[in-house]
């Protein structure tokens, strides 16, 4: 079990980073959109992760944090909740946000991650009451650590944009939804860069 990685950050394209380690061995490794817009190309990284073995392939999920790592470990045992939901859900809410979205049974936060109905974000509270009590408060979305790409120019603009799109509808997200998103996010921001574009999609798409 691969369970953490050190090195640098070689490569970003959203929601992967290949994260480079001292040995030469270059690890691709999956985030949470909030931990992906947390690194910066270059940078110096200790990623905490997650080996998913299928018959297919094997898959690296990459967390800053380790208690996100444990919430993300404690939704895949749940039945029918594969990564890719995990993943999901880590990217529209923090662990702090679906703890407290567990405990108030607000079954509205959870039927906005794609992938979730109604009946499923009912079966998801019932399963998690009284499992997330251990992590406590959370650093929320958009938290601490460098964003990359903060100056860009406008066909740099056109890339991060491309990006943010392609991320989104890789976390289950419907083209029309991802290209709506990005449309108006793009509106409250003074500069267009993949962090930036990314959580503020998001965060159209969640509805916070």
């Amino acid at each position: 079990m691969i369970g953490m990685v050190k090195g640098l950050v070689c490569q970003l394209n959203a929601p992967m980073a290949c994260v480079m380690t001292a040995s030469g061995v270059g690890y691709e490794i999956e985030l949470p959109i909030p931990a992906f817009c947390q690194l910066s190309l270059n940078g110096e990284v200790l990623i905490h992760t997650h080996l998913h073995v299928r018959e297919d392939a094997q898959l690296l999920y990459g967390f800053v944090d380790k208690q996100d790592r444990d919430v993300f470990r404690k939704l895949i045992k749940i039945n029918g909740v594969g990564a890719k939901m995990a993943l999901a859900m880590l990217s529209a809410l923090s662990a702090s946000e679906l703890k407290r979205a567990v405990e108030q049974e607000d079954d509205s936060a959870l039927v906005r991650i794609p992938g979730i109905g109604k009946k499923t974000a009912q079966r998801l509270i019932i399963e998690l009451k009284g499992k997330l009590g251990e992590f406590g408060s959370m650093v929320e979305f958009g938290g601490q650590g460098e964003f990359f790409d903060t100056n860009v120019s406008q066909s740099n603009q056109m890339h991060a944009i491309a990006e943010v799109e392609s991320a989104l509808i890789g976390l289950g997200y419907k083209e029309k939804e991802a290209q709506s998103a990005i449309k108006k996010a793009q509106v409250d921001l003074e500069e267009i860069n993949t962090s930036a574009l990314l959580k503020a999609a998001l965060k159209q798409l969640s509805g916070f």
